[in-house]
């Protein structure tokens, strides 16, 4: 098994691959970026995912500079050199070089790379066992910017998040907004189900619009079940019957335990083993069309 990195659509050897000291996305975290993993060797919803990083761009204003194909092309061409069983796939867009200064516009050329590893497997004790959350209230990168939302590169307030839920024990940090609301996880979405019906916040609230949130919720509709995007405050987090988190490598983790207080009976619910066992079967066929 094996890393292997593109840049510029040119594979580089991982132990040297570089960007210039001068690239803004080096500099000042300016840049967006999508992370995916494979199934059977396959990007999971690569399609979703460019898709994304291509209105998180517009919103930064970074000029990807190349049609989604030669995207494509980079990170096949990436997972090939890597032989991997199974890969974690990661494609940035910086903004590239510019004088040093916050301003842009200055005729930068974007520059994109692309990360490929081999997968690391989820351990099992995290879906049998559940974890534990930590709500935390700190400003996200781009609250209260025209960009918030896009999947960009910043991420010292997440670090500094999780920091924060990891010192208390828990797994994730839950954003806490600032009316009091939950907002989403420090590298994930989270959703709780009450007498049923499962909430999950608006993207209304600048959240990350989630790929795995996103099918996790086409799944659960097209299996019966009842999704809202709402509003809910920590409280109704603690009362909640069950709760999870979602992200592309995790797929749907249960959620047993918030700032210290046991959700339900404290076991993974089987509303969460449904959403699970639905999101396994959308993916299944998501790959499929994506085959062609």
């Amino acid at each position: 098994m094996g890393t292997s990195v593109s840049i510029d659509g040119v594979l580089v050897d991982p132990d040297v691959a570089s960007v210039p000291v001068m690239d803004r996305g080096f500099l000042y975290g300016d840049s967006a970026f999508e992370v995916t993993r494979t199934y059977g060797g396959q990007p999971f919803a690569l399609g979703l995912h460019l898709e994304r990083l291509e209105r998180s761009c517009d919103r930064l204003g970074i000029a990807i500079g190349v049609p989604r194909e030669v995207l494509w092309s980079d990170i096949a061409t990436a997972l090939a050199a890597a032989e991997n069983p199974e890969s974690y796939v990661r494609v940035i867009v910086t903004r590239g070089v510019t004088d040093i200064g916050l301003g842009v516009g200055r005729g930068e050329t974007a520059r994109r790379i692309v990360v490929v590893l081999p997968l690391t497997p989820q351990p099992d004790e995290l879906y049998e066992a559940g974890v534990e959350v930590a709500t935390v209230t700190s400003a996200r990168a781009l609250d209260g910017s025209g960009a918030a939302g896009a999947k960009a590169s910043n991420y010292l307030p997440n670090i500094l998040s999780l920091a924060s839920a990891r010192a208390r024990g828990g797994y994730e940090a839950l954003s806490v907004g600032p009316g009091g609301e939950i907002l989403e996880g420090a590298t994930s979405n989270v959703f709780v189900v009450r007498a049923g019906v499962v909430w999950t916040p608006p993207l209304g609230l600048g959240i990350l619009e989630g790929i795995t949130r996103r099918v996790v919720m086409e799944a659960a509709r097209e299996d019966g079940l009842t999704v809202e995007e709402r509003l809910f405050f920590p409280p109704q987090l603690y009362s909640a019957d069950e709760a999870c988190i979602t992200s592309s490598l995790r797929e749907v983790i249960p959620v047993v335990r918030a700032d210290g207080v046991v959700l339900g009976d404290g076991r993974p619910g089987p509303v969460t083993k449904r959403l699970h066992a639905a999101f396994r079967h959308r993916a299944e066929a998501i790959l499929a069309a994506e085959r062609g």
